[in-house]
C-alpha cells in the first residue's frame, strides 16, 4: 500500500469518526440529517462534475449510468436504517452490527470477483470481537430494540453493496462524475422518504444548521468522498475493514468535545479493533503484492 493511500485512510477514518459526536449536537430529525448531509454535499460536487468533467457524463453509457443509481440508492438505504437504529436500540449494540459490513463485503464480493485470503478474514474477525468487547453484550430482547438491531444490520448490507457498486464503478468512472451522481440520487431518495414519513425539512436552530455544514465537510467530503477516491485503488475490504476503526475515533472524540468517559471495555475493544484492521489491511496489500500479473 502506497504511503499516500495509508494516509487518505486514515483522513478518511478521522474524518467519519466526527459523525455521531456531530449527529449528537444536532437537533434534527435523522432523515433530515441524512439528506441534508447529502444534499449539500451534491450541491457542491454536481455542477463541478457537470462543468469538469462534461465529456465524461456525455459519454456515461446506460449500464454504468445504472450502476452509479444502485450507488446512491444503497447510501440512502444505509442511512435511512442506521441513522434512526441509534433511536431503537442501544448505540453500542447499533455500532457492533453496523461495523459487520466487512462480512458482508467478503461474502458478496465473489460476485465481482474480489477474494479476501485467511489472514485478511482473520483480521476481520479480530475486529469484530473487539466491537463486540466495546459493546458488552449490551444487546436488549424487547421489540423495540430488535427492530433497532434489525435496521443497523439493514444499514451494514446497504453499506456493503455500496462501496461494491462503487469500487466496480470507480474503475472506469472519474471521483467527481460518480459522486456527483451518487450523492444526488441519495439526496433525491431520502427527500422522497422524508415526504412520505412527514419529516420536516427546515425548522431547525441555527446551531443545527451549522452541524449539518460540519458533517457535510467532515463525514460526507473527507470521509465518504476521500473513500470513494479510494476505491479506484485499494480493494473494497480494505476501504471497508478500515471504517471499523471508527467507533475508537468517536469514543475519543466524545471524551476530548462531549467529556463521556470510555469505559475499560471501550479501551480494550478498540485496542483489539485496530489491531484486527492493522491486520487485515496488511494481509490484503500484501496479497496484492504477491499476485501474479
Amino acid at each position: 500500500m502506497r504511503p499516500r493511500h495509508l494516509a487518505l485512510l486514515v483522513v478518511g477514518v478521522t474524518a467519519v469518526s466526527f459523525s455521531s459526536v456531530l449527529i449528537r449536537k444536532a437537533d434534527a430529525p435523522p432523515l433530515a440529517i441524512a439528506f441534508w448531509r447529502n444534499a449539500l454535499a451534491a450541491s457542491v460536487l454536481l455542477p463541478l462534475a457537470l462543468i469538469f468533467r462534461r465529456n465524461e457524463f456525455r459519454a456515461l453509457d446506460a449500464g454504468r449510468f445504472r450502476v452509479a443509481l444502485l450507488a446512491g440508492a444503497l447510501l440512502a438505504a444505509h442511512f435511512a436504517t442506521w441513522v434512526p437504529s441509534l433511536s431503537f436500540t442501544t448505540v453500542a449494540a447499533s455500532a457492533v452490527l453496523v461495523t459487520t459490513q466487512p462480512v458482508w463485503i467478503a461474502v458478496f464480493g465473489r460476485l465481482i470477483g474480489e477474494r479476501i485470503g485467511g489472514r485478511a478474514l482473520a483480521g476481520i474477525g479480530l475486529a469484530l470481537a473487539g466491537t463486540a468487547v466495546i459493546s458488552g453484550g449490551d444487546f436488549a430482547a424487547s421489540g423495540r430494540a430488535l427492530f433497532g438491531d434489525a435496521l443497523a444490520l439493514t444499514g451494514a448490507v446497504c453499506a456493503a453493496g455500496y462501496f461494491l457498486a462503487g469500487r466496480s464503478l470507480r474503475q472506469e468512472v472519474s471521483l467527481l462524475t460518480y459522486v456527483g451522481i451518487v450523492y444526488t440520487t441519495t439526496a433525491v431518495l431520502l427527500a422522497g422518504a422524508m415526504v412520505v414519513s412527514g419529516t420536516p425539512f427546515t425548522g431547525f436552530p441555527a446551531g443545527t444548521w451549522v452541524v449539518l455544514v460540519l458533517l457535510t465537510v467532515g463525514p460526507q467530503l473527507l470521509g465518504h468522498t476521500v473513500f470513494n477516491y479510494l476505491l479506484g485503488h485499494l480493494e473494497t475490504a480494505v476501504v471497508a475493514v478500515a471504517i471499523m476503526a471508527e467507533p475508537v475515533g468517536a469514543t475519543i472524540l466524545a471524551f476530548l468535545i462531549l467529556q463521556e468517559t470510555p469505559p475499560a471495555t471501550a479501551v480494550a475493544g478498540g485496542v483489539i479493533i485496530l489491531a484486527g484492521v492493522y491486520l487485515a489491511i496488511v494481509a490484503q496489500a500484501r496479497a496484492r503484492v504477491a499476485a501474479p500479473t
